[in-house]
């Protein structure tokens, strides 16, 4: 009997001891989930996730496998999948900031990844740049473009005219350094002064220079709608760029803006399926509101007014030897954009027109729309949500595989807090345009094999633990035109390199954020 006890007592020592050694070790263990893998075509499943020092260390069902965590999660059917990626925002000044560097209106999104540099607004020094952001802290990770228009400005002063060769010379440098030194890519806004004064060969020589160091071209099309080359024309455009350069082309917010362009979305679908098929690798991001934004010079004012400096472009403005010359151009483009009934302000000096359209303006100011509109710029900045697409375009751009959430967040728009709660809701729950499955793999694994971000936007083993843990009856969004900075809820937890920065619903004010550089080898 004492020699059985023994055998016995030593059999349960050896399988402890075993046990012992197969235990996994995780800093946070994430249980009762329906987890999106983020591989395209998987369905959300119940799973387990374990992270440790910031990575993914297991995937599957935790009661197979002795996992010791310091910190479990128990969800009762809560969405898990990885951190959403969004691919356009204007967030680089508030991460720079020291009272909005946690970046909660992207983070109460689910977002755990922001770029930066877009428009071709993007640093020229992405070493320095990069630098302060890690000095400072970031919530959530960002990744940055060098900038044409930026480029154009440092070396040309913003100048309408072409650079000469050793000014090309310079920008192909600063590029090729960017790249080096992490950039994802060339960007451009074409759209925009300085950049809309930069021809097609021009951008081709920039964009090669990025190529040669595996990155990709970002562009706001020369034309969203019909004030130069057209859409049509300016998707040709970016094209014939990526061919030219032998570089990947990805569209910046691929809208139809304006009455005169809607419903060519079917046009431009066809141009980009017919290049990808040829072998150029072409895609999108799309923000899921019918409004744009931007400032209200942007929406009327000839790109000829806007070179220079903001006291060149104000002193145009007030020159009555050229205000007719401008006048008559602003009037073809207020009838592009819809007239004066869709332009809201939503950002002025006067806080008295904030709310108002420019007609409800012009009404109350006895003035035609284009005098209100130039006393309103002769005044400062002022920003305007511009409603300018449809729902038919808007919805076959999203059912594109190739189309990716984004937010263009700025100031004054609801977008930048609220358009990847929005998508879901409007474009997943309430109208089923795209399943769960599509919402989720859109808004992070696409952006990530898209522009080489390796070790995120998948729920695997070995990559980046930016998680997202959502409750698919309440994530939704809050902010609207009226009330536009108001958070998103229904992110219940959601980590950033292993980090918490979203606990129970709270924000913790973790800057646990990286500036991320892509894979060379992805963008083949």
């Amino acid at each position: 009997m004492v020699v059985r006890r023994a055998i016995c007592l030593a059999l349960l020592l050896f399988l402890q001891a075993c046990q012992s050694q197969d235990a996994l070790e995780a800093d946070v263990l994430i249980t009762g989930g329906r987890v999106f893998t983020g591989e395209a075509g998987s369905t959300v499943v119940e799973m387990d996730v374990a992270v440790r020092d910031g990575k993914i260390v297991f995937v599957g069902d935790a009661s197979e496998l002795n996992i010791q965590a310091v910190e479990t999660i128990s969800l009762q059917g809560e969405i898990v999948s990885a951190g959403f990626i969004d691919p356009h925002t204007h967030s680089l000044n508030d991460l720079l900031s020291s009272e909005r560097n946690e970046n909660q209106n992207y983070l109460a999104q689910g977002v755990t990844t922001v770029f930066n540099g877009n428009d071709g607004g993007g640093p020229t020094d992405i070493a320095e740049t990069r630098a302060s952001l890690e000095r400072n802290g970031i919530g959530n990770n960002t990744a940055l473009f060098i900038g044409h228009g930026s480029l154009r400005d440092l070396v040309m002063a913003g100048e309408d005219r072409p650079p000469t060769a050793s000014e090309l010379n310079v920008m192909q440098e600063l590029i090729r350094t960017a790249m080096v030194e992490g950039a994802l890519g060339f960007s451009t806004g074409l759209y925009y002064a300085p950049g809309s004064f930069g021809d097609t060969d021009e951008v081709v020589a920039l964009a090669s220079a990025a190529a040669d160091l595996g990155g990709i071209y970002e562009s706001h099309l020369r034309d969203e709608s019909s004030y130069t080359i057209g859409l049509i024309g300016a998707v040709k455009e970016a094209i014939e760029i990526g061919r030219r350069a032998n570089i990947p082309v990805h569209i910046a917010h691929i809208k139809a803006l304006g009455v005169d362009v809607w419903g060519q979305s079917a046009d431009v679908i066809e141009l980009v399926q017919k290049a990808r098929s040829a072998g150029i690798r072409v895609t999108a991001d799309q923000y899921p509101w019918q409004a744009s934004g931007t400032q209200l010079r942007n929406t009327l004012v000839p790109r000829w007014v806007l070179e220079g400096s903001g006291d060149e472009y104000m002193d145009r403005l007030a020159d009555p030897g050229i205000i007719a010359e401008i006048r008559s151009q602003m009037v073809q483009n207020l009838r592009r954009r819809g007239g004066p009934e869709s332009l809201l302000i939503v950002m002025a000096n006067d806080d008295e027109v904030v709310g108002k359209t420019l007609g409800q303006v012009a009404a109350e100011r006895q003035l035609d729309p284009i005098d209100a509109a130039v006393e309103l710029m002769l005044d400062g900045a002022t920003r305007v949500a511009s409603f300018n697409m449809n729902s038919e375009d808007i919805e076959a751009f999203m059912s594109q595989s190739w189309v990716m959430t984004s937010s263009d967040g700025t100031d004054g728009h609801p977008r930048k807090y609220a358009s990847f709660p929005r998508k879901y809701q409007h474009y997943v729950v309430e109208k089923d345009l795209l399943t769960l499955e599509e919402f989720l793999f859109r808004s992070s694994a696409l952006t990530a094999d898209t522009f080489g971000l390796d070790d995120r936007g998948r729920i695997a083993v070995g990559k980046a633990a930016d998680i997202v843990v959502f409750d698919p009856e309440a994530f939704a969004p809050l902010a609207d035109f009226s009330s536009w900075n108001r958070l998103s809820t229904g992110v219940s937890y959601l980590l950033v390199n292993g980090e918490f920065a979203i606990r129970n619903g709270d924000f913790t004010g973790a800057l646990a954020g990286k500036v991320l550089a892509p894979s060379v080898d992805s963008t083949s």
